[in-house]
């Protein structure tokens, strides 16, 4: 494959278009980027238009190096934080040890990082060592005499024994997946200092496995006190060997691709869904996913439609309470920047229609989450009508220049505030 630096780079923007000549995209490489959905492609006489979407990342093609660029830029040291928060992991993020540079890879290369720092705790506490099966051929029986091979291919000969044994080794499943992804991430980042410490640790481990056993491995693998601190290791190892992410983070084909791409609107709807929940469960309430509490569509011959739902959907029903009277408190997470343009005409029917179909009349809330890189805002919307009031939307803009437990203070606030308001006497 080229190098990296012989591509010429090209930059585009969120929802931002550009046009690239023809000639230097072929019709692989058009596929490749619809097929990815990494941006759309319009084919003009001699000429393509690029339009870019919420994906971001960087995509190696043929003739160019394609960089997709966020519009609410998350700075390297912050954002794998919030990927971790997203992801469900919790461990301490150490800034001296992990320096997140967003070099040519772009947040791509952030994914690479977490791996190796993840790997290196490993080693540094030990690696799990556990009795992992071996099939050998030794000249003494030690364990089982696999007797199907020892017929097939020694033909009755004992000079060569063919046995099953169980070695206490750290051959595992868990430090196969690593060894596996930190092989497999090595040999694709263009960073040449991060190429040669992945391949260093690589070896640490045992003989990777091929990326889809380690992959299928995954999907076998169970947790318990004895290896439940691999977890953090082996999420950011899904994504590098292309299973997609938790909650299909990232794009699925991961650097099989020769790039990786990060889906800004997934993430922040992972983001928005566990700050939210995890404020609801302090003060008794739950994320309602319930058929019995989702709005469904009805069509032509008795069909039903998939729910209505907002990102979140949280109930705060108190003890024994009444069929049709739980409170709900309907929040949708917006990866858009409403701290500097007004909640669009769309967002506002879609938001005033969870409040006509979930929250009570005398209580018609609903929560917007987006993200402002200049710090927390908030602000109120209210819909008043010839019937009175139709509904109220609180805006909340959380700060991404902090780390996501800080960052969701405002979404706690609000959240308690409406538990309050609902608690029974």
């Amino acid at each position: 494959m080229p190098r990296t630096t012989a591509r010429r780079e090209v930059t585009l923007d969120e929802y931002r278009s550009c046009t690239v000549p023809k000639a230097e995209l072929s019709s692989a490489d058009i596929h490749r980027v619809r097929e990815l959905k990494a941006a759309g492609v319009i084919e003009k006489r001699d000429h393509c238009v690029l339009t870019a979407r919420t994906i971001t990342g960087v995509l190696e093609l043929s003739r160019i190096r394609l960089v997709l660029r966020p519009k609410l830029p998350i700075a390297g040291n912050r954002l794998i934080g919030w990927l971790s928060y997203a992801n469900g992991q919790n461990s301490t993020i150490d800034e001296g040890l992990r320096n997140w540079p967003i070099g040519k890879d772009g947040y791509a290369g952030l994914v690479p990082a977490a791996l190796l720092y993840e790997c290196r705790l490993l080693l540094r506490r030990g690696l799990r060592r556990d009795y992992v099966r071996q099939q050998r051929v030794d000249t003494t029986l030690r364990g089982r005499l696999n007797v199907e091979a020892q017929a097939t291919r020694c033909f009755g000969a004992v000079d060569q024994l063919h046995v099953s044994t169980f070695e206490y080794e750290d051959g595992g499943w868990e430090n196969l997946v690593c060894g596996a992804a930190l092989a497999a991430a090595s040999r694709q980042v263009s960073d040449p200092l991060l190429k040669r410490q992945l391949a260093i640790a690589a070896k640490d481990f045992p003989s990777p496995v091929r990326g889809p056993d380690a992959l299928r491995l995954l999907a076998r693998g169970r947790y318990s006190v004895l290896n439940d601190h691999y977890r953090p290791a082996h999420a950011w190892a899904h994504m590098v060997l292309g299973g997609g992410g938790p909650d299909d983070l990232l794009n699925p084909y991961g650097f099989g691709a020769h790039g990786l791409l990060l889906k800004m609107e997934d993430l922040w709807e992972s983001v928005v869904q566990r700050m939210a929940v995890d404020a609801a469960a302090t003060v008794g309430g739950r994320w309602a996913r319930d058929d019995a509490d989702q709005i469904w569509t009805h069509g032509m011959h008795g069909t039903r439609t998939p729910h209505f739902a907002p990102d979140v959907l949280l109930s705060f029903a108190p003890p024994a309470a009444p069929v049709g009277t739980t409170p709900y408190l309907p929040v949708d997470a917006k990866y858009k920047n409403y701290a500097k343009t007004n909640v669009s005409r769309e967002d506002r029917h879609q938001l005033l229609t969870y409040i006509a179909g979930y929250t009570d009349p005398g209580n018609p809330l609903a929560l917007v989450v987006h993200p402002d890189p200049n710090g927390p805002s908030e602000h109120r919307l209210e819909f008043p009508g010839p019937r009175g009031l139709v509904g109220r939307i609180l805006v909340l803009g959380l700060d991404t220049r902090t780390d996501p437990e800080t960052a969701a203070e405002p979404l706690r606030k609000a959240i308690a505030g409406f538990a309050a308001s609902v608690a029974g006497p």
